[in-house]
């Protein structure tokens, strides 16, 4: 095979059919299900895009309804589970605890061999109810707090901040968290959906592949970039730094994380969605640090821009945006995971509707054949 034929990291490959989501260069949309994700994460909460990611159509205000009360059924974690979270490493990532309590409660579950589409269902349901309290249960335990039980009276959003800080926020705020909630949940095969894919390929179990998705999403060129994003604005430090911080970073080469995409090439479609609700989370804090990252914000976007042409990907604003909500910058990823655990379970029951194990080939570029030496010859 020659080097001509390897698309390496798979770029440009097409491996299989999808109906869950598209880039679609013609509008410059992603879209879910044919919906602009922009007009979905302005106009719907984030439970009808939920149900629309697995159900195909958005729903009626009684089929909400109903998958609401569904949704809420689930919350709660076990008393086991709840005292394995307790016993975790406080120093540990929050993607390392999360993938741990999800791989609990796949042994947990009595139903976790069971791969029909309603047992699929069921499951992926559970784990989009039960992954919020996982977060908030690992949250307050490294704050050394006690865990807050989920709150059937509140709404997804709602229940997740108060499960972590005991309080719900103002409507803006809570608008602005459900708008990234909507913008993360599906960018069809990405690195961890492809991952949560290829296992789920083995006819492995559905928290298997899962798992394997949170694997993956943890690395900093995927979803632990809006991690990285809010670290480069801190060492920026001031928003008269932010021009020659990053002309200096593209004269060292250096990896700057929160720009560029392998889909896109005119820009994020999402970008403009989440800056805007970044900028309602700069009004609603008022503060002078707010207004800070604001200004360092745009001054590298603007220089980025101007000098390679090349533009912010979701995470850029994304990241300093759950700052200002008040979330502790490892919770950025398990956020994304709360949210892409839809696209992540639509993926896998897709998989495994029409299945066929995933195994590519390679190209050897090691030695040739080779005998063996004895020992005593060497």
């Amino acid at each position: 095979m020659s080097d001509s034929e390897i698309k390496y990291g798979l770029a440009g490959v097409v491996t299989d059919d999808t109906a869950v989501s598209k880039v679609m260069p013609e509008i410059n949309s992603l879209t879910y299900r044919g919906y602009k994700v922009q007009d979905l994460a302005s106009q719907c909460r984030f439970e009808e895009v939920a149900y629309l990611i697995w159900n195909k159509e958005l729903p009626t205000q009684s089929q909400l309804s109903d998958f609401v009360a569904r949704e809420k059924s689930e919350r709660g974690l076990s008393d086991d589970l709840k005292n394995v979270i307790s016993r975790f490493n406080k120093q540990a990532h929050p993607m390392d605890t999360l993938r741990t309590a999800i791989s609990f409660l796949g042994q947990e579950d009595k139903t976790t061999e069971d791969s029909s589409p309603d047992g699929l269902y069921d499951k992926a349901i559970r784990m989009y109810a039960k992954i919020p309290e996982m977060i908030a249960a690992d949250y307050r335990h490294k704050q050394g707090l006690s865990a807050i039980a989920p709150d059937n009276g509140l709404e997804f959003s709602e229940n997740f901040f108060n499960m972590c800080f005991g309080e719900v926020p103002a409507d803006e705020v809570i608008k602005c968290f459900d708008i990234s909630m909507t913008l993360y949940a599906e960018h069809s095969f990405n690195a961890s959906t492809f991952a949560a894919r290829v296992i789920a390929s083995t006819t492995s179990d559905i928290y298997s592949a899962v798992t394997g998705g949170v694997g993956a999403l943890k690395g900093p060129l995927h979803g632990g970039a809006n991690e990285a994003v809010m670290h480069m604005l801190k060492e920026v430090g001031e928003p008269d730094n932010a021009r020659e911080w990053m002309l200096t970073a593209l004269r060292e080469k250096r990896k700057i994380m929160g720009f560029g995409h392998r889909v896109y090439r005119s820009g994020d479609s999402r970008v403009p969605t989440m800056t805007e609700a970044f900028k309602k989370m700069v009004d609603v804090i008022g503060s002078d640090e707010a207004k800070k990252y604001w200004e360092m914000s745009r001054g590298l976007d603007d220089t980025m821009v101007s000098e390679k042409g090349i533009y912010p990907n979701l995470d850029f604003p994304a990241g300093p945006a759950y700052y200002l909500m008040g979330f502790d910058i490892p919770m950025f990823t398990p956020l994304f995971v709360a949210s892409r655990i839809t696209g992540w379970t639509a993926h896998v029951m897709e998989q495994l509707g029409d299945n066929k194990l995933i195994r590519p080939l390679s190209n050897y570029t090691g030695s040739g054949q080779r005998d063996v030496v004895a020992m005593s010859k060497r």
